[in-house]
């Protein structure tokens, strides 16, 4: 009997070429990842190596870790921020202990309570009207230290950049470390976007915590390039506990960790990290001035910045309707839907001619609500 050929090849339907996404300004999660991250990774991925993190990369990344955090600084690579910011605030703080954050705080809004539910960890909402928290916050939160009937302050948690797109200069990061630590407390920064805020002040990222007087760090990636993959970056090792147990129990310890740990060579072992977060602060300086002076010659009429533009995110307000017609062409979150307030972000990867061709359909957008709105 002969056997029947098979049929030609058919590639499956994730196979198959799908249109190129239209330019986005909604996240720089949304950008791909870098080339040269690519080309790390494709190196990685020769031969066979002890998993688990006991691989040259990862050695390696604890000496480049070193080098931009301080010579006491530890390295562990994780695969989400969510991870990230659980394990380290775990590893700051008892089972009584509660962490102070901004009301904005990712932590806070979009971690699906990740923190409460894997950790119980209590969060302590503040504020903080543009992002930023305070030591007069810290200070007003240490009344509760005494009161045994209330979750006990023992960390701050402060975002770099923050969810609002300003920035903490290194001495005001440095004042509400010395309020938290004059009281017991730990200082976490969340630096999902710490590349972004280091470029804009001009200072390297142990200036911005160790020097700073920060515990622990969530240093981000993806949004800075990376295919996959966070790190803890742990500043003062006698503020930590378990750490390394808590990766595990809360599913961050990736058993191919190599392929993690050379990303994140590859982003900091030279100036990767610094050049992908400076373009994407470019970006969004450039849209703002060319807004800015959009609205100054009554071109952009109904057009409102509610947040200066620091790093890479940009805050505004608009008329009705007009963030709609918008997202037809680009997307977009709505940050404030009751206010009308939109956030658009720049990546890595967005350019100029990204920048001008959006400013354009904003500013011609504007112009017709105006117009509609005069007749």
């Amino acid at each position: 009997m002969r056997r029947r050929r098979p049929p030609p090849y058919t590639p499956p339907p994730y196979a198959v070429a799908v249109p190129v996404a239209p330019v986005s300004f909604a996240s720089d999660n949304y950008a791909p990842a870098h080339p040269e991250v690519l080309a790390a990774l494709t190196e990685a991925n020769s031969g066979h190596a002890v998993s688990y993190g006991e691989d040259p990369w990862t050695e390696r990344l604890a000496d480049v870790v070193r080098r931009h955090f301080g010579e006491h600084a530890l390295a562990y690579p994780v695969l989400t921020g969510t991870g990230a910011n659980v394990v380290a605030l775990a590893s700051v703080l008892p089972r009584w202990g509660g962490v102070l954050v901004s009301r904005h705080a990712h932590l806070h809004t979009d971690e699906a309570g990740a923190p409460e539910q894997v950790a119980g960890i209590k969060l302590l909402p503040v504020a903080a009207p543009d992002g930023r928290i305070a030591p007069s916050d810290v200070e007003r939160a240490a009344v509760d230290l005494a009161d045994v009937h209330r979750a006990q302050p023992l960390a701050v948690s402060l975002t770099q950049a923050t969810e609002l797109g300003t920035v903490y200069e290194p001495e005001a990061l440095r004042a509400i470390a010395d309020a938290a630590h004059a009281r017991g407390m730990r200082v976490h920064v969340d630096g999902a976007r710490l590349a972004n805020a280091a470029a804009h002040l001009g200072v390297g990222l142990r200036e911005l915590t160790t020097d700073a007087g920060v515990d622990v760090v969530s240093f981000g990636g993806t949004k800075n390039g990376l295919l996959l993959g966070e790190m803890v970056v742990v500043c003062a090792p006698d503020a930590v506990a378990g750490l390394e147990n808590l990766r595990k129990q809360a599913m961050q310890l990736a058993s191919k960790m190599r392929y993690v740990s050379a990303q994140l060579v590859a982003l900091l072992d030279g100036d990767l990290w610094l050049r992908s977060a400076r373009h994407a602060n470019e970006m969004a300086a450039l849209l703002r001035t060319t807004l800015d002076d959009a609205v100054a010659s009554g071109r952009a009429p109904g057009l409102a910045f509610t947040q200066p533009t620091q790093a890479n995110s940009l805050f505004a307000t608009l008329p009705p309707g007009v963030a709609d017609r918008l997202r037809a062409r680009f997307r977009f979150y709505d940050w404030d839907a009751a206010r009308r307030e939109v956030r658009w972000m720049c990546a890595w990867d967005t350019t100029p001619g990204d920048v001008e061709g959006f400013a354009a359909a904003v500013v011609a957008e504007l112009g017709a609500a105006g117009s509609a709105a005069s007749t």
